[in-house]
């Protein structure tokens, strides 16, 4: 049932959601004649999955967006019930394509095609589905019940295009391939892209080219020597966005994880919080990959059906491959720091063993804040055994944000953020440093919401994960943070986005100005702030 009100409490200002009811999946990203299209999984009609339409919006400037009306909604028996996740293409003669996922009169998966209904309007308000094309790809002989989510196609050198479809086997996961000549009549490969077995269904899988140096994005098309290419795969079973890099190989259409991509659930993550059903397009005004991702909430449908909406994207981000080669590391576009109002600094500031120092002047339930600490010795890190090298959440859950004396490595520091006055409610974002065999360190990055609300019928999980910095490097190491407050939203990145973590966090008392910021060392030794920004944000024109 559609919501009569919406609690207003929680929703964020600079995050991108719709006014009211559900949201999912972000699906069709592209950048088209200036204008910047975003379509979503959207239910018109209440604050639960169901009804599923695109809805649209667009914008200049990937902050402020306007509403447009759905542009693709069951009408047709190819998607009659529902209307799932897809992707754009933009075709040579610059006419941008969405395929998409229809469940048919029979309730299977198909993949269908929609177009334009008039490309001389700037907003492409309306898209129309050609009845003598869809569906145009079927699954014969497959699990029609696990087969979805078309990626972005990319044309190779021999003049077909290629598209991935997430789909399984049993427990094996699939990205199957599709070539096609005209985008029209689609073949099936005899061998998937890739595939892994116990990784369950592949959702919503993305295929994607980044220079090896440079961030620069690069079109989906593109290949080369100079590139590597990365595969992302929602895994289903485990609802988190995981991904490998990697060498497609055009002539045998299969693509090679590195050895350092473990190909399997333990493999690297955009994101260790809540951040699914994610999807890239190439922004070719900036030559860049920027990446959308669903955060889905923590709290109880009960209560979403009471505030009247559910769902939020994280900020856009930019993404592109670490000099490592190893992993992406992403950062929030440029554009979002526009909304940066007031702001306040604190620099060289010394926290003792046990400090807790808050941030004062700057609206710190809407706010961005980028701190650099500085270490000054590392000798008391504990080693880290290694089966859990490989759980950084369950150490994260483990240890929490105590001042561990025994076991907890050098730290916790960071950041308490949405912390009330007395503390009593608090999200603590913070590192924890180990040692590993070799006496090498080991960096932890943890988001823990043990107190983060009073609320009983929220999801307080810890979040972890590793980051991948030298701290032997350098006559002082230095570890750095940026964290994205948004009312109910939390974002953090680590070490300039080699680790990222967001969460959704639904405070009683710290809300709105009675929302506080604190700078904190439980570590055993005194660490140095060497420089904390701290900003207001303006509200965004959303919707």
């Amino acid at each position: 049932m559609e919501p009569t009100y919406v609690n207003q409490q929680h929703r964020t200002t600079y995050h991108f959601q719709p006014p009211k009811n559900w949201m999912n999946d972000p699906n069709g990203p592209m950048y088209y004649n200036g204008v910047y299209h975003l379509f979503y999984q959207y239910n018109p009609y209440g604050a639960v999955w169901g009804n599923i339409v695109w809805a649209h919006s667009v914008s200049t400037d990937l902050v402020n967006w306007q509403p447009l009306e759905p542009a693709i909604y069951p009408t047709a028996p190819f998607d009659i019930k529902g209307c799932w996740s897809g992707s754009a293409t933009i075709l040579p003669n610059h006419t941008p394509v969405i395929l998409y996922t229809g469940i048919d009169t029979q309730g299977r998966q198909v993949q269908n095609l929609a177009l334009p209904k008039n490309l001389s309007d700037p907003l492409l308000r309306q898209w129309v589905k050609p009845a003598q094309y869809n569906p145009i790809i079927v699954p014969n002989g497959l699990n029609a019940s696990s087969f979805r989510d078309p990626t972005s196609a990319w044309l190779g050198k021999d003049g077909h295009w290629r598209v991935l479809v997430g789909n399984k086997r049993g427990k094996r996961g699939m990205a199957l391939l599709y070539r096609s000549r005209d985008f029209v009549w689609w073949v099936k490969a005899k061998h998937p892209l890739h595939s892994s077995k116990d990784t369950g269904m592949w959702e919503c899988p993305d295929f994607f080219p980044v220079l090896k140096k440079g961030q620069l994005g690069l079109d989906t098309s593109v290949n080369g020597l100079h590139v590597k290419h990365v595969l992302k795969v929602s895994l289903d079973d485990l609802k988190h966005d995981y991904y490998t890099v990697g060498t497609y190989l055009p002539y045998k259409d299969r693509y090679v994880p590195d050895n350092s991509s473990v190909d399997d659930g333990t493999s690297l993550r955009y994101d260790y919080g809540k951040f699914y059903a994610s999807k890239t397009f190439f922004d070719g005004a900036k030559h860049r990959r920027i990446l959308w991702g669903w955060m889905n909430e923590s709290d109880s449908v009960n209560n979403d059906v009471a505030k009247g909406w559910s769902g939020v994207q994280a900020i856009p981000r930019t993404l592109w491959l670490d000099k490592s080669g190893k992993q992406l590391v992403q950062w929030p576009i440029v554009e979002i720091e526009s909304l940066r109002g007031k702001k306040v600094d604190i620099i060289d500031k010394v926290l003792g063993s046990g400090s807790v120092v808050e941030v004062l002047g700057v609206t710190t339930a809407q706010a961005d804040v980028e701190v650099t600490f500085e270490l000054h010795s590392l000798d008391q890190a504990d080693i880290l055994d290694s089966m859990s090298l490989t759980q950084p959440q369950l150490v994260c859950s483990k240890l929490g944000c105590s001042n561990t004396k025994q076991g907890g490595g050098f730290g916790p520091f960071g950041l308490f953020v949405l912390a009330s006055k007395d503390q009593e409610e608090r999200t603590a974002v913070f590192f924890r440093i180990f040692k590993k065999a070799g006496n090498q360190h080991v960096v932890l990055m943890c988001s823990d919401h043990s107190r983060s609300s009073l609320k009983e019928d929220v999801d307080k999980t810890a979040y972890g994960g590793f980051v991948d910095v030298d701290l032997a490097h350098g006559p002082k190491p230095t570890l750095s943070l940026r964290t994205l407050i948004d009312h109910s939203v939390v974002e953090s990145f680590g070490e300039g986005g080699k680790t990222c973590i967001s969460s959704r966090i639904y405070p009683v008392k710290a809300l709105g100005e009675n929302a506080h910021l604190y700078a904190f060392n439980y570590a055993p030794a005194p660490i140095t702030i060497s420089k904390l920004s701290a900003w207001d944000m303006s509200t965004a024109k959303i919707n």
